[in-house]
């Protein structure tokens, strides 16, 4: 679970609803001042939402970018499909089709872990949609072994549990530092000052978010098949990133993964499985370096 510094968004985002034609989506978007270098879409992982980017706005709307960060469909803040169905894999990367032609096609797409897997997915369907495209602490195929079985418990768990019980043994299996948050952080004002994430924080993004989709998604990233000849058929610039220590997708698996993308490898020092909030700073400058390098 990727842990914000904040969920307030930095001074210069604002909260807004994408509208596209498969419906809304909660998202947070910063301009850059003047005309932007380019329009950048960011998925999230497994059990996360769009405030896992907050820490790097600031600083790729500085670099002069357009960043928008989405919760995918039953995530947090975005609304659920009408049936389990929607969250297909397919119907999932015809979101991010959607939301890349809303923003004004191609843009730079980068997805986080799940986000990653559906991002791929997305830009295999639709390459011109996409100038670029970033893996960030996602790989080849599915998890590894010992996240499998994280993933299969989780999805035991919720066959017979409530999201407010699994939240609980969650808890106790892996407590959470516990930071004091204003009451008002879910309903601030962008921009406001920032106020540290704690559990309350997590909790309601986790009690938010569709168990459905939850169950979808762990189930795909312990099935997903070897899709990197696909990608690497599409033409698309990637960047593999991800920190120098993980235990999801070891990083000796994203060498290989961009040996075989003939893609450009970033090792954030420092960072574990989310150098998104981990390392934001030197994260974002090997981003706008690569999408630089691509306009």
């Amino acid at each position: 679970m990727s842990r914000p510094d904040s969920f307030v968004p930095p001074a210069v985002a604002r909260a807004r609803t994408l509208a596209t034609s498969r419906g809304g989506f909660a998202a947070i978007e910063a301009e850059p001042e003047g005309q932007p270098r380019g329009t950048v879409l960011m998925l999230p992982g497994f059990t996360g939402s769009k405030e896992d980017f907050n820490a790097l706005l600031e600083p790729v709307a500085a670099g002069g970018y357009r960043v928008v960060a989405v919760d995918g469909r039953g995530q947090y803040e975005s609304a659920p499909p009408a049936s389990p169905d929607g969250y297909a894999r397919t119907e999932l990367a015809a979101d991010v089709l959607a939301q890349a032609e809303a923003l004004g096609a191609p843009v730079h797409l980068l997805g986080h872990s799940f986000g990653g897997q559906v991002g791929r997915a997305a830009a295999i369907a639709g390459p011109g949609s996409f100038r670029t495209f970033t893996m960030m602490s996602s790989g080849p195929a599915a998890i590894s072994q010992g996240e499998k079985a994280r993933a299969k418990l989780l999805i035991d768990a919720l066959a017979v549990m409530s999201m407010e019980e699994v939240w609980e043994a969650m808890r106790r299996m892996e407590p959470l530092e516990e930071v004091p948050v204003a009451p008002a952080t879910p309903g601030a004002e962008a921009g406001g000052p920032a106020v540290p994430t704690g559990a309350g924080d997590l909790r309601r993004r986790w009690l938010a978010t569709d168990p459905a989709q939850l169950v979808a998604a762990a189930g795909q990233l312990a099935s997903e098949p070897d899709r990197v000849a696909e990608l690497a058929a599409t033409g698309l610039p990637v960047h593999v990133v991800s920190g120098v220590e993980d235990g999801v997708w070891p990083p000796e698996l994203l060498d290989d993964m961009a040996c075989r993308l003939g893609a450009r490898r970033t090792a954030v020092a420092g960072a574990n499985h989310s150098p998104n909030t981990d390392r934001p700073a030197e994260t974002a400058a090997a981003l706008l370096a690569f999408w630089d390098a691509h306009r």
